[in-house]
């Protein structure tokens, strides 16, 4: 059974983060977690599933929801389990990106859809690509922002030694709570430089940094946030192929500070039907630095017949 559209989630912000279209927030049981899920347009017209990464939420599509409304769909955004106001189940094994891809299916199952349009950034990439190779069957068109191929990036990653030095912070999130009290240490600083040193100048705004501190000060949060990366470590994704076979769009920005410019292109040869659109002078936080550019490639290449 679907929830209340209107049960609105306590603290969401919804009202204020986009003002142009009505949200719904509420929460939906997939997968046996709680997923606080942002949902936007007519329920019948077309489907987008939207995917964060680290260290967001589901704010971090707000620029994208009006412009995906207003052509025609109907736009799901999550906050990914362990995320905000969404579960945060125990354990790092529940934090395997199989996990997460198999929520996404059964939300596509809660609006009595089949197949949906699936777009993911960062770790909501990595969910994204997931789908693609382990449930084809439902998606429609994938579309991936600086998140690489799983065999592009451990190819790479074995490969180039500036990869794995791009990586190494990773290996640090590997350690029990003290990447917890780091990330928590100055009101959440580390985490805030993070988006604030390797975005563009005035990318994020000291209400958007805000809104992630809230965010990342939920109980819980920080643990479940990074356990995805322990769960990577210890339980890597092994889909049961490499070819995605879902026409895929990627789009990268160029001046990626964690990933080299060359997995846009290695992750695009691991697609049957591929578009490759590389932004340069964009960092990784494409969706916040190109907003209108990025929201008019997802609208060409979902709207392809």
């Amino acid at each position: 059974m679907r929830p209340n559209p209107r049960a609105t989630a306590a603290g969401s912000g919804v009202e204020v983060a986009v003002p142009s279209v009505e949200l719904d927030s509420h929460r939906r049981t997939v997968n046996g977690v709680a997923l606080h899920v942002v949902a936007a347009g007519d329920e019948a017209d077309p489907l987008i599933v939207l995917l964060h990464g680290f260290p967001e939420f589901w704010y971090a599509w707000r620029a994208q929801i009006p412009t995906l409304v207003e052509a025609g769909y109907r736009v799901l955004v999550p906050d990914l389990r362990g995320y905000n106001l969404s579960e945060k189940p125990d354990g790092v094994r529940s934090y395997r990106v199989r996990e997460s891809s198999r929520d996404v299916v059964d939300l596509i199952a809660t609006e009595n859809r089949d197949v949906a349009h699936v777009v993911g950034h960062d770790w909501g990439g990595m969910v994204a690509w997931d789908l693609g190779l382990r449930h084809p069957e439902t998606v429609d068109r994938l579309a991936v922002v600086n998140a690489p191929h799983p065999t592009a990036y451990l190819q790479q990653l074995a490969a180039n030694p500036e990869q794995l030095f791009r990586s190494l912070y990773a290996v640090f999130f590997q350690l029990p709570w003290l990447p917890e009290h780091v990330c928590r240490y100055g009101d959440y600083r580390i985490l805030e430089r993070g988006l604030r040193k390797t975005a563009a100048p005035g990318t994020f705004s000291g209400d958007d940094l805000a809104r992630y501190r809230r965010a990342w000060g939920r109980d819980g949060a920080l643990t479940g946030m990074l356990n995805w990366y322990r769960a990577a470590a210890r339980y890597p994704p092994i889909p049961r192929t490499e070819r995605v076979e879902v026409p895929t769009l990627i789009v990268w920005g160029e001046n990626d500070n964690a990933l080299v410019p060359q997995l846009a292109v290695d992750s695009a040869d691991c697609c049957d039907e591929s578009r490759l659109e590389l932004l340069p002078e964009t960092s990784h936080w494409v969706p916040h630095e190109a907003p209108a550019r990025l929201t008019s490639l997802l609208l060409e290449h979902v709207d392809r017949e």
